[in-house]
């Protein structure tokens, strides 16, 4: 089960790039109710003072994770942790596991759209990012996208190109409401291009992955429609804001698509040179 955590040193500065000591107990019933289960971990910080864990998958002190009744709870996760790296526990923080349902749905449901069971779950921090839809293809593939784990920029342009992008074999332009990697592609590859919100995706390297785009419209959408789950499970460091969210689908060669996340899904036509916040996505 996947963790994240912010960590700050008593005087309240971000702990980053550092290896920190973590003592990990899953609590039942309350905030204070018994360890069913008690592991530690060393992980190492980022640039932002985040701290990733995969629960289940330390150094296990008590319990067996696997043996969990997870039906019997709620449950809480409660970190202890050392900023140093070591067991001199200071800081500590206490949550309920509000996603538990959702991955234990996905993990035992029965027969989905595809007939089969899905391995990964919306929600699940995976791929650099955090997973907001899923499918399978007429093979039985599974895929889905990726959204980063915070926004890539708060105020960003469409572009700095007043032209309408079109492919290179000289077709008609077309920006597809669907297809946000492609259109990706078309944008940064405009001549005179410098500057876009399409170029910050692809300059991401969420999880070493460097296949990241700027969502065409309807996966945008898709995007919206797991907004609570995503701030559910990452907290205030990577839920979206109320705000405008860029698209990479074109309208006319000065307007693009943007989205409303604060009038319950609602598009736009805006200037490219308008700023708008970015959310960098991957498939796979």
């Amino acid at each position: 089960m996947s963790y994240q955590a912010v960590i700050r040193n008593s005087s309240n500065a971000l702990v980053t790039n550092s290896a920190v000591g973590m003592r990990i107990s899953i609590l039942q019933t309350s905030a204070t109710g018994t360890a069913v289960y008690v592991e530690t971990q060393t992980p190492t910080t980022n640039a932002n003072g985040l701290a990733s864990v995969e629960i289940g998958g330390g150094t296990v002190v008590s319990g067996n994770f696997t043996t969990i009744a997870w039906a019997n709870g709620p449950y809480f996760v409660k970190t202890e942790t050392d900023p140093a790296g070591g067991t001199s526990y200071s800081i500590t923080g206490t949550s309920q596991l509000l996603s538990v349902p959702y991955a234990l749905y996905a993990t035992n449901a029965g027969n989905i759209t595809g007939g089969a069971n899905f391995t990964h779950y919306i929600g699940e921090v995976f791929g650099g990012g955090i997973i907001f839809h899923l499918w399978k293809d007429t093979l039985g593939a599974e895929h889905g996208l990726i959204a980063s784990l915070a926004d890539i920029s708060a105020s960003s342009v469409w572009s700095n190109v007043n032209t309408l992008c079109a492919p290179s074999n000289g077709q008609p332009p077309q920006l597809s409401p669907v297809n946000g990697y492609n259109n990706t592609q078309l944008i940064i590859k405009q001549p005179g291009h410098t500057a876009s919100a399409a170029l910050l995706c692809t300059q991401h390297n969420g999880g070493g992955n460097n296949d990241w785009y700027l969502p065409a419209v309807w996966e945008l959408r898709l995007l919206y429609n797991c907004a609570l789950t995503i701030e559910k499970i990452l907290g205030p460091s990577g839920k979206l804001s109320f705000v405008d969210y860029w698209s990479s689908t074109e309208e006319f060669k000065t307007i693009a698509w943007a989205t409303s996340f604060s009038a319950g899904w609602s598009k736009g036509s805006h200037s490219k040179s308008e700023l708008n916040r970015v959310r960098a996505i991957r498939t796979f």
